[in-house]
């Protein structure tokens, strides 16, 4: 057994596809609810991530050199460069031999050489991943739960009357719809009104706010692009003054067009109190109907303790599927 880093600017195919096949194996066994994967959407995650920062993923080899292990480290180029995203993957075959072990003392040793001091990695409820976590000395620091919900079984008329109910506390704002990539003229505007993320519950792990820049938001859109996303933002706009007071986004992948992600949905401080999430969100759900009408499931994460957003989606027909636990551990 031999564990290989890869260079990224120069993929080999039969690597993707040697970690394709573990990834997809272990998540028929872990977690059968998620999306089948395939070499060309891990191919992009590994090239891109979530925005535009290239993963470091080493492959494990046993006989005939065939993959039976994937590690694949993290890092954001924005802020908390002191923590390091770590997923390990290992074919259910080839555990309970050590190779897990393995795995992460190579990325713990690649996270010290590059001066992180915090490793994290999450895990499904319910799998051999909680015992794994445990073992290697992790420390539980928040659960997630996800959630989804079936567009076309929606009780539209209800839909209906609590959009009336939430539109009659925000007159004086309007749901407007904005072109992807976001016009150059909005990024500033977008970037504040991404940070209200920051407000979401982070329980016991330990980072920073995140930054939101320009240049993040465009490395954002191209990452999503590159995994042939289509995105869908809404905002909520005070009228008077044009400011942007909250969105939400959504984003269907080509290759799995009934299946869509919500991805963030946020109203900055200032402007909270006036049921602007769930206007945006039924505003959403209308939108998909129009431009994305083959779309059946729509899925979307929460911090197990985020009360308030958690009772917007079950109010609009979300159900659990799953849930997860996210780890951390001070080297």
């Amino acid at each position: 057994m031999h564990i290989d880093w890869l260079d990224l600017n120069a993929l080999d195919q039969r690597d993707v596809d040697g970690a394709t096949a573990v990834i997809e194996t272990a998540r028929a066994a872990d977690c059968p609810h998620e999306l089948a994967y395939n070499s060309r959407t891990v191919a992009a995650d590994l090239r891109y991530g979530w925005e535009a920062n290239p993963a470091q993923a080493a492959l494990a080899r046993g006989a005939r050199d065939r993959v039976v292990g994937v590690l694949i480290v993290r890092y954001s180029p924005w802020d908390n460069r002191h923590m390091a995203g770590i997923e390990i993957t290992v074919d259910p075959t080839a555990r309970r031999q050590g190779l897990g072990s393995r795995l992460f003392e190579a990325a713990v040793e690649r996270v010290v050489t590059d001066g992180r001091t915090l490793v994290t990695a999450s895990s499904w409820e319910g799998t051999p991943g909680i015992e794994f976590a445990k073992a290697m000395g992790m420390d539980r620091a928040l659960e997630e739960v996800k959630r989804a919900q079936n567009l076309w079984t929606l009780d539209r008329d209800r839909l209906d009357g609590l959009a009336a109910e939430a539109a009659a506390q925000h007159p004086e704002y309007q749901i407007v719809s904005i072109a992807m990539p976001t016009p150059e003229h909005l990024l500033v505007q977008i970037c504040e009104m991404t940070a209200a993320i920051n407000d979401a519950p982070t329980d016991d792990l330990d980072i920073e706010d995140d930054v939101f820049t320009p240049d993040r938001i465009r490395a954002f859109e191209r990452a999503q692009f590159a995994h042939d996303r289509r995105l869908y933002r809404l905002v909520a706009q005070h009228r008077q003054t044009g400011a942007l007071a909250g969105h939400t986004m959504v984003g269907v992948e080509a290759m799995t067009p009934w299946h869509a992600y919500q991805f963030d949905t946020s109203v900055q401080r200032a402007h909270r109190g006036h049921r602007l999430g769930l206007s945006l969100k039924i505003a959403m759900l209308r939108l998909l109907a129009e431009q994305e009408p083959q779309v059946r499931v729509l899925e979307t994460w929460n911090a197990a303790s985020n009360d308030h957003m958690i009772a917007v989606n079950e109010a609009l027909g979300y159900r659990v599927v799953a849930r997860a636990i996210d780890w951390q551990k001070h080297l």
